[in-house]
C-alpha cells in the first residue's frame, strides 16, 4: 500500500491550496480516504473523510466550508481544496485509508473517527499572517 500526499507549501492567509493524495497497492474503490493534521504540540485531527462511492463526506468543524474534498476513483487520488486558508491551518497534513466496510455498517457515520488502516507520509502546509 501506497498513499503518496502532495500539494503542501508555504501561503499567505486567505490563499489557496490543493492536495491530492496519490494510491495504489490496494483496491481503491473498497477504502473510506480521509485527511488529517497535526500541528506542533497538538493531536492528530481528522479534518476531511470521503466514502468509498464519494457519496458521504466529513468535514471538521473547523474547516468546514473552507475545505472540499473529493476523490477519483478512475485516477486512484483524492484531493482536498482548501481555500481561506488561516494561520491554525499551518500542520503536516496526512492521508489515510481504512476498509470502507467499516463506515458502511455504521451508516457513515463514523467517517473520521477510529482507528485508519495505512497511513501516509505527510505534507507540510505553512499559513502565514
Amino acid at each position: 500500500v501506497q498513499l503518496q500526499a502532495s500539494g503542501g507549501g508555504l501561503v499567505q492567509a486567505g490563499g489557496s491550496l490543493r492536495l491530492s493524495c496519490a494510491c495504489s497497492g490496494f483496491t481503491f474503490e473498497d477504502y473510506t480516504i480521509g485527511w488529517f493534521r497535526q500541528a506542533p504540540g497538538k493531536e492528530r485531527e481528522g479534518i476531511s473523510c470521503i466514502s468509498d462511492s464519494g457519496e458521504r463526506t466529513y468535514y471538521a468543524d473547523s474547516v468546514k466550508g473552507r475545505f472540499t474534498i473529493s476523490r477519483d476513483n478512475a485516477k486512484k487520488t483524492v484531493t482536498l481544496e482548501m481555500n481561506g486558508l488561516k494561520p491554525e491551518d499551518t500542520a503536516v497534513y496526512y492521508c489515510a485509508i481504512r476498509v470502507a466496510k467499516i463506515d458502511y455498517y455504521a451508516g457513515y457515520t463514523t467517517l473520521c473517527y477510529g482507528l485508519m488502516d495505512y497511513w501516509g507520509k505527510g505534507t507540510q502546509v505553512t499559513v502565514s499572517s
